[in-house]
């Protein structure tokens, strides 16, 4: 699909226009500790537009012709993609149009308009607001920005995990939240180029288990049904190039519960005044479930990938 030095290239290009998130030591905790583990917090929720997806988002933008620019942009989103987009589309001076499911949180489509972005609600899936941006393109000539299957955003999403070895050279575990699977696919490509030993764990909900389901079967599968509330992490089907990525370089996916996420999001707010979403806790979630098995004295990265206000309810 892609290889490190698709990824390397893209981090050039976005540089100018993304943030250098930083590290927080999972330390200090009210219980005491983590486990006998060492655990680092890579705090990409605090990267422009409030998660990791400015980093693809910026990437595919940056590439398309001036032509395709004037055309105007659009996708389908849970949230995080479709607020990138908006930010990318205002920094570059294009107009963005995103579709988005009913279950999307509210504080996101506030920030979507406040970026400028045309927005509609359509249906109670990604997959809905999917087809319905696809439709959007065909009917107007707009480029259309897959969030995951699209291998220049995957290249973007594969930064962080640049990132992340340049923050912790030595790192065990990586644990990544999955929705699509763009993130985890272009982060273990960059990673395992560079240090093959370091352990890639996702992290997807119980309610949308989708590479978790392709792996059991050994091929690409779609789900009967998605019940998670967290839309940003709800996917029916994913892409056959990003399964295969998933299958060969991911080493473990876990399953967590919405309410798992819930409770991490929480602990984060009240131990480190961090906002993040629901699939920004994941990789917090994941840890306190005792579902990952990490042996003491391990090095352990977990991603904060988004922003906002869903485990706070």
């Amino acid at each position: 699909m892609i290889d490190l030095a698709d990824i390397e290239a893209a981090r050039l290009r976005i540089a100018p226009h993304i943030r250098k998130t930083p590290t927080l030591a999972y330390t200090q905790l009210k219980d005491g500790g983590a486990g006998g583990m060492s655990v680092t917090l890579k705090l990409e929720l605090l990267q422009a537009a409030g998660s990791f997806k400015a980093r693809g988002a910026m990437n595919r933008l940056m590439t398309l012709s001036e032509g395709q620019r004037d055309r105007g942009i659009v996708t389908a989103s849970g949230g995080n993609h479709g607020l990138a987009i908006a930010r990318s589309a205002h920094v570059l001076g294009a107009r963005a149009q995103i579709f988005l499911p009913s279950n999307v949180v509210p504080d996101k489509v506030a920030k979507l308009k406040q970026w400028g972005a045309s927005v509609e609600i359509v249906g109670a899936v990604w997959d809905d607001a999917n087809a319905a941006a696809l439709a959007f393109a065909e009917k107007t000539g707009a480029t259309y920005a897959h969030p995951f299957s699209d291998p220049v955003v995957v290249a973007g999403q594969g930064t962080l995990g640049l990132d992340v070895l340049d923050d912790m050279p030595d790192v065990d575990v990586i644990l990544v939240a999955i929705g699509g699977g763009g993130l985890i696919s272009g982060l273990s490509t960059a990673v395992k180029a560079r240090r093959p030993a370091t352990r890639i764990i996702g992290i997807e909900p119980v309610g949308s288990p989708t590479l978790h389901a392709c792996i059991q079967a050994g091929r690409l599968v779609a789900l009967d049904r998605l019940e998670t509330r967290v839309a940003t992490m709800s996917c029916r089907q994913t892409d056959q190039a990003i399964f295969e990525v998933v299958r060969d370089k991911v080493d473990e996916i876990i399953l967590v519960s919405d309410e798992e996420m819930e409770s991490a999001a929480r602990q984060l707010w009240f131990e480190f005044g961090i906002g993040a979403d629901l699939s920004g806790a994941a990789a917090l979630a994941a840890l306190n479930s005792g579902r990952v098995t990490i042996a003491p004295g391990s090095r352990v990265c977990a991603l904060v990938c988004g922003a906002g206000t869903d485990g706070m309810s």
